[in-house]
C-alpha cells in the first residue's frame, strides 16, 4: 500500500484491509468511527490501480459525511484530476453546502472533467447561486461541461433559464450537446419548455444522416405529456416529412385518443415512413382507432393497406380477426403476408383456426411455412 502519505496510522491499517473481502465489512465500519481522522487516507487511496477499491472507499466517505469535508475540498486544489473528479461526485453525495464555495472555484479550473463533475454535484446540491457559475459554464469550450449545466440548469425548472438551455438545443454544433440540452428541457415537464422542443423539431440538423440520434429530443417532447398532442398534430401536416413522422412516433408514445384522426389521414401520406409509423401509432392507441385502420384497407395503395395491416395487428380487439382474414384475399402478395403475420400476433380463435389451415396448406410453401412458424412461436 505505497500510495500513501498521509492519514493515521489506524486509517492506513484498516484500508489495507478493504481489499479482503472477509474482513471489508468491519474494515469500513471502523474508517467511519475514525470519521474526520481517516479522511485523508481515504482520499488519497482514491489513487489505487485496483478498479474495485475506490467506489468503497467513496461509500466510507459519504458514509463519514460532513466530517469528511473540509479533506475533500482540500482535494479539490492538490490531487490527481481523477481524485478531484471523485471527490466532486462525494460531495454531491453528502450534500454538504459548505463546499459550495470550494465547488464554484473548481468550476473555473483547469481540467473539464472536474468542471463537468461540479456541474453534475449541482443537479444534486444546487441552489439559486450556483445559477450565474452554470449559465456561463453552458459557453465552456468543453461539450461535457455544457451538457452536464444544461442539465444542472434544467434542474430548476425556472422559464427563465429555458431560453438560455434552448440555445445549445437549437444552435450547438455538437450532437451530444443537443441531446443533453433536450433532456434537460424535457426533465422540467414544464409547458413553457414546449415551444423551444417544438421549435427544435423543425431544426433540419435532426434530419437525414441524425435522425438515429433524435430519440432524446422525442423522448422530451413525449415527457411534456398531453400538452405536446395539440402541437404534434399540428406537425403532422408539417411540409417535411421527417417532422411528420417525428410527430405521428411521439403521438404513439402518448396514445392519446385526439390523435386518431389526423394519424389516419397520414396513413395516406406519400412518405413511405411517415404512413408506417402513422399505422403503428394508431396500432398503440388500440381499439380507437380500429375504425379508422378498416377504412385504410380498401385504398388504392397496396403499401398503404399493408401498413394499415400493421396497424391493426397491433390491436387485441375483437373487430380485428375478420379484418385480417379478409385482407388474406388481397390481390398483391405482400399485402397477404403481412395480414399473416399480424394475424400471429392475436390472441383471438379465428386467428389461430386460420393459421392452422394455412399451415396445412401446402401447395402454398412459403406461406404454410410462415404460419406453421407462427403456431410454434405461439405454442
Amino acid at each position: 500500500m505505497n500510495w500513501f502519505t498521509g492519514g493515521s496510522s489506524d486509517a492506513k491499517k484498516w484500508i489495507g484491509q478493504l481489499t479482503d473481502p472477509t474482513k471489508r465489512e468491519r474494515a469500513a465500519q471502523e474508517l467511519i468511527r475514525l470519521g474526520a481522522e481517516a479522511a485523508p487516507a481515504l482520499i488519497e487511496a482514491l489513487q489505487s490501480r485496483d478498479p474495485n477499491l475506490p467506489p468503497i472507499l467513496g461509500r466510507i466517505l459519504v458514509r463519514i459525511g460532513p466530517a469528511a469535508t473540509p479533506a475533500l475540498v482540500a482535494a479539490l486544489k492538490s490531487a490527481h484530476p481523477l481524485v478531484r473528479a471523485q471527490c466532486v461526485d462525494i460531495l454531491a453525495q453528502t450534500k454538504d453546502r459548505s463546499a459550495l464555495p470550494a465547488l464554484l472555484d473548481a468550476l473555473q479550473g483547469e481540467f473539464y472533467t472536474v468542471r463537468a463533475r461540479v456541474c453534475a454535484a449541482f443537479t444534486q446540491m444546487g441552489t439559486p447561486h450556483v445559477i450565474p457559475p452554470l449559465l456561463h459554464a453552458l459557453k465552456d469550450p468543453e461539450p461535457e461541461v455544457r451538457i452536464q449545466a444544461a442539465l444542472a440548469l434544467g434542474t430548476f425548472r425556472d422559464p427563465t433559464l429555458f431560453d438560455d438551455i434552448a440555445g445549445l438545443l437549437l444552435d450547438d454544433q455538437k450532437i451530444e450537446v443537443r441531446q443533453g440540452a433536450a433532456r434537460a428541457l424535457g426533465g422540467t415537464r414544464h409547458t413553457a419548455a414546449l415551444p423551444f422542443l417544438m421549435e427544435a423539431l423543425r431544426d433540419s440538423f435532426w434530419w437525414y444522416e441524425r435522425e438515429q440520434t433524435a430519440s432524446d429530443l422525442l423522448d422530451a417532447i413525449e415527457a411534456m405529456g398531453t400538452d405536446a398532442v395539440e402541437p404534434l398534430i399540428e406537425a403532422l401536416t408539417d411540409r417535411e416529412g421527417t417532422v411528420r413522422k417525428f410527430a405521428a412516433i411521439i403521438l404513439g408514445e402518448l396514445k392519446d385518443v385526439r390523435a386518431v384522426e389526423e394519424l389516419g389521414m397520414a396513413l395516406y401520406d406519400l412518405h413511405h415512413e411517415v404512413s408506417r409509423v402513422a399505422a403503428e401509432a394508431l396500432g398503440k392507441i388500440g381499439a380507437p382507432a380500429v375504425d379508422v385502420l378498416a377504412e385504410a384497407l380498401s385504398h388504392a395503395e397496396a403499401g398503404v393497406r399493408e401498413h394499415a395491416i400493421l396497424g391493426l395487428g397491433m390491436i387485441q380487439d375483437p373487430r380485428v380477426a375478420p379484418l385480417l382474414i379478409g385482407m388474406l384475399q388481397d390481390p398483391e402478395r405482400f399485402v397477404q403476408k403481412q395480414a399473416i403475420l399480424a394475424l400471429g400476433g392475436l390472441r383471438d380463435p379465428q386467428a389461430l383456426t386460420v393459421l392452422k389451415e394455412l399451415a396445412n396448406h401446402r401447395s402454398d410453401r412459403e406461406f404454410s411455412a410462415l404460419a406453421r412458424e407462427l403456431l410454434n412461436k405461439n405454442a
